[in-house]
């Protein structure tokens, strides 16, 4: 029957037919992209190597790592989905898939869905206390793309739902939130909101025409110091996580190297151009990773 049934359909047609749709799907939840599963994913595995004080156990390692990857996708389609009146008028996003009306909202929201649900299987398997804050993460996650058009802090709201997996690591690893975790995560709030005011002053203009909102546009010329403010305030709670966490000489080599690697940034930007702002975006990931080092090798080190 399958041989008969697939036998009258054009050699050729239906597998790419196939194929474009995922290429549109592996599109829309930003496959070709790692940066945002990057940023999710460093203070993601600060959180676990520090409840853990070292490597955490395996499978708390892959769940956690998958979920990043599950639930930043996730919160890419929802994004596109909340803005399809927007990315269409913006230069950077006019071309994605739900933009260009390729994907439809539907489909958009049934994608989402069969991520949510995977991350959420994998939270299953954990302990009670990490399933209940999952929730929080879903919340969280869902509703920030709408905050655009109600507030200019999207990017506050944005570093809250990225760094949910702190407090979600504490609790997978030691059975507990402690204020570490809390101290931990605020840091994860100001720097999340520092990258993504340099990727909101890329749209800065389109945004303004089109009336959205951003910290962007809320800081208008103060925008550099408002960004030095948002680092100091991240790099001073990391040093108050560090001092709680007992670490050493590794992790505040980490923290000198990171910030070695902000001041870059602020060098390229300083100018405000678009392809600067968005290279000290994406500049961010090392940021991450020398942080990440500094706590590794510290507890490996140790």
């Amino acid at each position: 029957m399958l041989q008969h049934r697939t036998a009258n359909i054009p050699p050729g047609r239906a597998a790419p037919g196939w194929r474009r749709r995922l290429a549109l799907y592996w599109a829309l939840l930003r496959g070709d992209r790692p940066i945002g599963w990057l940023l999710l994913l460093w203070p993601t595995w600060w959180a676990l190597w520090i409840a853990a004080e070292g490597v955490p156990p395996a499978w708390i390692l892959f769940v956690f790592s998958a979920g990043v990857w599950l639930t930043r996708s996730a919160g890419c389609v929802i994004n596109d989905y909340a803005d399809r009146w927007l990315d269409g008028s913006v230069e950077r996003t006019r071309g994605r898939p739900l933009a260009t009306g390729a994907v439809s909202g539907r489909e958009a929201l049934a994608v989402f869905a069969v991520l949510m649900l995977a991350a959420f299987a994998l939270v299953l398997t954990l302990n009670r206390l990490t399933v209940l804050l999952s929730v929080a993460g879903l919340f969280l996650a869902a509703t920030y793309p709408y905050l655009k058009r109600y507030t200019y802090l999207p990017q506050v709201y944005l570093g809250m739902a990225f760094g949910w997996g702190i407090p979600m690591a504490f609790a997978a690893v030691q059975g507990s939130v402690p204020p570490l975790a809390w101290v931990l995560y605020v840091a994860n709030i100001f720097w999340a909101t520092a990258y993504d005011t340099w990727y909101a002053m890329v749209d800065r203009d389109d945004d303004i025409r089109m009336g959205a909102k951003s910290t962007a546009i809320l800081f208008g010329d103060l925008d550099l110091v408002a960004q030095a403010v948002l680092y100091a305030a991240t790099f001073l709670a990391l040093v108050l996580a560090g001092r709680q966490a007992g670490l050493g000489g590794c992790y505040w080599a980490g923290l000198g190297m990171a910030a070695l690697l902000v001041a870059w940034e602020f060098a390229i930007a300083q100018h405000r151009e678009r392809a600067a702002c968005f290279r000290a975006f994406l500049h961010n990931h090392w940021v991450g990773m020398a942080v990440f080092a500094g706590i590794a090798l510290d507890y490996a080190l140790g």
